[in-house]
């Protein structure tokens, strides 16, 4: 992680999660890497996770994840953390929905959130015979001012 890992994202953010709050979670001792903090690979999954459930909902249908950018690990997750996944848009295309997908921590269930991770998730919509699909009733987006 570089002094600079913040920057290196366009969900770079600051004092307050962006969006919605997706997911919440308990960090637990099978969650670890071989050095005792959270393994950096679970932090992904519920981030994927968090970001298909609100992309779901945008699409009302199955999405699946084609693209994930700019992700940035600021600190360290530990056992008995409060894990949040927060999301928000940053763009909708003809079938796909890019979100902010941000995670803050509460350290031991308390006290103040801490930003650990973020990054750009891109799912596209698809139909029943699993074939992208355009989002209903969306007109493609430039990026939305942050």
């Amino acid at each position: 992680m570089s002094p600079d890992s913040e920057a290196e994202t366009d969900c770079a953010g600051a004092i307050e999660p962006r969006g919605e709050l997706a997911v919440r979670n308990w960090a637990m001792p099978a969650d670890t890497n071989p050095d005792g903090d959270i393994f950096g690979g679970w932090i992904m999954s519920l981030m994927d996770a968090a970001g298909a459930m609100t992309a779901t909902r945008i699409a009302s249908s199955r999405v699946v994840t084609v693209s994930v950018s700019n992700i940035s690990f600021l600190q360290p997750v530990k056992v008995g953390d409060a894990v949040c996944c927060y999301t928000d848009v940053v763009r909708i295309g003809r079938s796909s929905i890019t979100l902010c997908v941000e995670v803050w921590v509460l350290r031991q269930g308390r006290g103040e959130r801490i930003k650990v991770t973020a990054a750009e998730f891109t799912f596209v919509a698809l139909d029943d015979a699993g074939q992208p699909r355009p989002l209903a009733g969306s007109q493609p987006q430039a990026s939305l001012a942050i």
